[in-house]
């Protein structure tokens, strides 16, 4: 038996210790749909599914996020929002356990586009189902003019107002759901019970609408809003 040159031999564990070619992936393809699939039925528990546990959430205009608490943040009030959208995949590619996504999206309401952009992620492969690992997206579309209002008001009890204003699921995410996706807490420290908002509205008609409904009179009076108090200054063009 002829002995295996040196050279040889190197070729043979260099071949042996390459990574694996990335390849087109009809799993993360799969995987995909049914992330779009459960955007337009509206189930949020089912989008969840598609996220690993401790996935990385990257959203646009916000901080960084991670875990599902994080993906029910972003797409969350989407879903409330009776929000649809599309995906057209760009790359798809997986080598070994690791695979990414590149694409293009569309977010629809009523036929409508309201928003589109691209995004990335890389999916991981997690007892033999791939999971996105890290999500990242931007809108193609320019930022809305919007306009800036601000609200104060006393309330009976600060510390019950301000938790209402405490974590992602909190006021702001209401706000979010009806045009008026980034909100200021204001707090005055000589009268803690004289609170205020610096509020970034896009959608005025929505967020009008939302505070005259049921809705929004029930979310001033669980967070003890004084209504005699309310005073609204929009900002001057």
């Amino acid at each position: 038996m002829k002995k295996l040159s040196l050279a040889a031999l190197a070729l043979m564990i260099v071949a042996a210790c390459a990574p694996p070619t990335a390849q087109d992936s009809p799993e993360i393809r799969a995987a995909s749909a049914a992330w779009t699939e459960a955007l337009n039925a509206g189930d949020l528990d089912a989008l969840l599914a598609v996220y690993a546990e401790d996935a990385h959430i990257l959203p646009p205009s916000a901080a960084p996020g991670r875990g599902h608490d994080a993906v029910r943040e972003s797409f969350g009030p989407m879903i409330d929002a009776g929000l649809g959208g599309s995906l057209t995949s760009i790359e798809v590619a997986a080598a070994g356990d690791i695979g990414h996504h590149v694409g293009t999206y569309e977010i629809t309401a009523d036929g409508e586009v309201l928003d589109r952009g691209k995004y990335m992620e890389v999916w991981r492969q997690q007892g033999g189902e791939w999971k996105i690992a890290a999500d990242i997206w931007n809108s193609d579309m320019p930022a809305a003019a919007g306009a800036l209002m601000v609200g104060t008001h006393e309330v009976k009890d600060a510390d019950v107002w301000l938790a209402a204003w405490a974590g992602p699921d909190g006021r702001r995410a209401d706000f979010a759901a009806n045009g008026a996706p980034s909100v200021r807490v204001l707090q005055s420290p000589e009268k803690p019970n004289l609170t205020g908002l610096v509020i970034e509205v896009a959608d005025m008609d929505a967020l009008t609408a939302w505070l005259q409904s049921e809705e929004g009179a029930r979310a001033k009076d669980e967070d003890g809003v004084i209504d005699s108090t309310l005073q609204l200054l929009t900002e001057v063009e």
